[in-house]
Order: C-alpha cells, then structure tokens, then sequence
C-alpha cells in the first residue's frame, strides 16, 4: 500500500526527477519541446530540498511512497505566495504516471489540506496550467475555478486557471478517508 509522508532530505533527488518526468508527460505541445528537454531534475531537487529544509512561509512537501520505499509522486503547500485568492495555497502535485487514477493524488491533497488547514489557513487554492488535463480532478475535489491569467513558461505564453476551495473544509471533506482507509475516487 502506498504511503505518505512528510519529505525528508534525502527525497529532494527522486521529488526533482518526479517534477521532470511528470512535466515531460503531461505538456509536450503545451509547453516547448526544447523547454521541456532542458529540464534540470539537479536543479529542481535543489529547490524542493531547500523548501523541505526551511519549510519558510509554512511551506510543506509531502511524498508518496511504495512499501519498498520507492518515491511515486509528491505535493507541497504553504500560505499563498500572493494575497487575494486564499489563505494556503499547493503549490505542486505531481505522480510518475504510471500511477496516476489509483487515488494517490487525491491522498497527497489531502496531505497538503490538512497541513495548511493546521498552520491556520481557512481556504486554499492551486494554479493548474488551463491545457493541463488533470483540472478535471481539481473540479471533481470541489475546487471552483476563480481566475485565469497568462504567464510566461520556458519563453511561451500560456493560461494558468486559479482554483479555490473556501472553505478548506470543502477539499478536506472531498479527500476524506474511506472505511477501506484509502482516499476516495481516483487522482
């Protein structure tokens, strides 16, 4: 059975190659193809062992795991980085794909819910790139699309979807533990 838990250090290299794999699969034709083959998981696992070391802003980044210790995916959440929208905000999710739809992305949202629901935060909201097929789990976990906006990704203007659950509850409720004592639904 699967497994999550808070990121340790040693974590930060699988989460960076995660963060690669994951953007390499779901935004070829989205987003550059040069942009996506110049991924640096170095570089992106310096920035989540950062995150998991300071854990400024009340940031938080949870993991996946298998019985055997292998890192399938991750979340992380902290306040929101900008005012307006929600008081927390998950600032990533990202699966391995093969192990999307088994309901451990919606277990990684509940993670990072309860975590900003601890630190005080009544509401929490996502950025999802718009062409990103997996809105539709955002909407299927209540969340209620609020804003679009456009921003500039390995040099190519895309849309991003703001996505809200106030109160937070509603995105604690939608991930809440079934009596098998896995998530609901898929994710």
């Amino acid at each position: 059975m699967v497994q999550v838990r808070r990121a340790r250090p040693e974590d930060a290299p699988l989460i960076g190659a995660i963060h690669r794999i994951a953007w390499q699969d779901a935004y070829p034709g989205v987003l550059p193809d040069a942009y996506l083959a110049s991924l640096n998981e170095r570089r992106l696992a310096a920035g989540y062992l950062r995150a998991i070391l300071a854990r400024r802003g009340g940031e938080a980044v949870f993991v996946a795991g298998t019985p055997d210790g292998r890192i399938i995916g991750f979340a992380s959440a902290a306040l929101a980085r900008r005012e307006g929208i929600a008081a927390g905000e998950i600032e990533t999710l990202y699966l391995l794909p093969d192990w999307r739809d088994q309901g451990i992305g919606r277990r990684l949202m509940r993670a990072s819910a309860a975590h900003l629901a601890a630190i005080g935060c009544g509401s929490a909201m996502l950025w999802v790139l718009s062409a990103n097929g997996a809105g539709w789990f955002y909407r299927r976990l209540g969340g209620r699309p609020v804003g679009r906006e456009m921003i500039c990704v390995g040099g190519h203007q895309v849309e991003q979807t703001a996505v809200l659950w106030d109160p937070i509850t509603l995105l604690l409720d939608a991930t809440a533990a079934t009596r098998e004592g896995d998530a609901l639904g898929e994710g």
